[in-house]
């Protein structure tokens, strides 16, 4: 994450909205009781500090409280922080762009649903938010396109499993207010975003009296689609659907990855070693 909108130079005077991602009372060498920041915009975060904090006067703030801040950069020991002189909540009349504060999926969350929508025609009905929707919707393109080449696949029954293959993402996640992914459930821990779908779907099938037969295709499918057992999937793909399914996910997810290491890094550099990646590092060609 690089560096937030708020940081302009050390000594400017700014203003805006930012995202609490922590703040922690403390006390300073005088006795006066502080309050220490970590600020957050889709940009970046910085480290900030309310000197002389009264709670009366102030207000109390909470990890995920939209504010707005006015002060300047100074720097301490090399480093840039935050020195606050003004703060307040944002309130509805703010109109706040969300969008500059928290990463985002690049389209609306809205089109998105539309969109899978679609392909799901009136079988399935199941509205996510942001990262994991744009995620589905992707696998739902990328099969798409393989059905163009391979027109003997059973389509319903790929469309149905990219679109189904992380549902039990919904129960295993536990989302804050902002739409944000920060923890794992009881549930998630437990048993598993797979194992949770499909129960889901089970559930489903029987509800709609889907025949028996194919409802275990779609679970088998969800059972496989991590493809490698090492990463969590109890089952190889047995099916060609299945098979596709397992390639269309593991490329998405591969190259978010990798368009997200590259976006900082300069043509013709390296970026970090990847973990999610084999521990590869990638380069970056020059234009």
């Amino acid at each position: 994450m690089g560096k937030m909108r708020l940081l302009s130079g050390a000594g400017a005077t700014t203003e805006g909205f930012c995202l609490v991602k922590s703040v922690a009372a403390r006390t300073d060498v005088k006795g006066s009781e502080y309050l220490d920041f970590v600020l957050a915009d889709s940009e970046g975060e910085c480290v900030a500090k309310l000197w002389n904090y009264s709670r009366g006067y102030h207000g109390t703030f909470e990890p995920d409280d939209i504010i707005k801040v006015r002060g300047s950069v100074q720097i301490w020991k090399d480093n840039e922080q935050f020195k606050i002189d003004r703060i307040r909540h944002a309130g509805p009349e703010d109109d706040v762009d969300m969008s500059e504060l928290v990463p985002c999926a690049p389209f609306d969350s809205q089109e998105m649903y539309d969109e899978l929508y679609g392909p799901a025609g009136v079988k399935l009905h199941h509205a996510t938010r942001g990262g994991l929707l744009h995620h589905t919707l992707s696998v739902v393109h990328l099969a798409q396109n393989v059905l163009k080449l391979y027109p003997w696949l059973d389509g319903d029954l790929l469309l149905t499993g990219a679109i189904l293959h992380d549902i039990g993402k919904l129960t295993e996640l536990d989302t804050g207010s902002l739409g944000l992914a920060g923890a794992y459930t009881a549930e998630g821990q437990l048993l598993g975003h797979i194992s949770i779908g499909m129960s889901m779907v089970a559930q489903a099938a029987e509800v709609t009296m889907v025949p028996q037969k194919t409802a275990m295709l779609v679970e088998h499918m969800l059972l496989s689609h991590h493809g490698n057992p090492e990463y969590g999937s109890p089952r190889l793909p047995m099916i060609p659907e299945a098979e596709v399914l397992s390639v269309c996910d593991l490329l998405d997810s591969r190259l978010f990855e990798m368009h997200a290491a590259l976006d900082s890094v300069a043509p013709g550099g390296f970026s970090e070693r990847l973990w999610a990646l084999d521990n590869r590092q990638l380069y970056k060609a020059e234009p």
